[in-house]
């Protein structure tokens, strides 16, 4: 499987998937919310939902979660309720995760597929 959750708004988002030379299955989550069976997924692989989590998106500061003591819990229920704090792009490529877009995450991203 290969899956991508992506924000067609996003920039950063768009170009990353055209340098990727991959298929993959998109999901806007904009348009189409994560689930809850979808968050549970990605949290098998990163056995964290804070490691799933932008603390850079606008809502963050705007609620004040900065300065509040966040749990895995609370940060399950903040990724279900708004779309803006899941870490972009995430790709699921068989039984692996690749989370965010620094150029770490999607140069390993791509060595995984070159390996393929």
């Amino acid at each position: 499987m290969k899956k991508a959750f992506y924000l067609s708004t996003c920039s950063t988002c768009v170009r990353i998937l055209k340098d990727i030379n991959h298929e993959f299955e998109l999901q806007d989550i904009k348009i189409n919310p994560v689930t809850a069976e979808q968050l549970d997924e990605m949290y098998t692989h990163t056995s964290s939902y804070e490691a799933l989590f932008s603390k850079r998106a606008q809502k963050y500061k705007s609620m004040g979660l900065k300065e509040q003591n966040l749990q895995e819990v609370d940060f399950k229920k903040l990724l279900l309720q708004e779309y803006t704090f899941l870490k972009r792009p995430v790709f699921l490529v068989d039984n692996t995760i690749f989370v965010g877009n620094s150029k770490k995450v999607i140069d390993s991203l791509n060595t995984y597929l070159s390996d393929e």
